[in-house]
């Protein structure tokens, strides 16, 4: 709060409506750039989805 309303001189509206990333970026925090295709092939192929298991029944079980 103090650095919103203090340092950054925002209005408490305008603080409160904020997001975490939003105030993040706007005291310099780190800034994360999107991932490049080649890095989520990586992921994907690392941790790939698993289809979700269908009992008899439907995936509710029959209810």
């Amino acid at each position: 709060m103090e650095a919103g309303l203090g340092r950054l001189r925002l209005t408490p509206r305008d603080f409160w409506a904020m997001t975490v990333r939003e105030l993040t970026v706007l005291l310099g925090g780190p800034q994360r750039s999107p991932l490049k295709r080649g890095d989520l092939a990586a992921l994907m192929a690392a941790w790939p989805d698993e289809p979700a298991r269908v009992e008899q029944g439907g995936p509710y079980g029959g209810r």
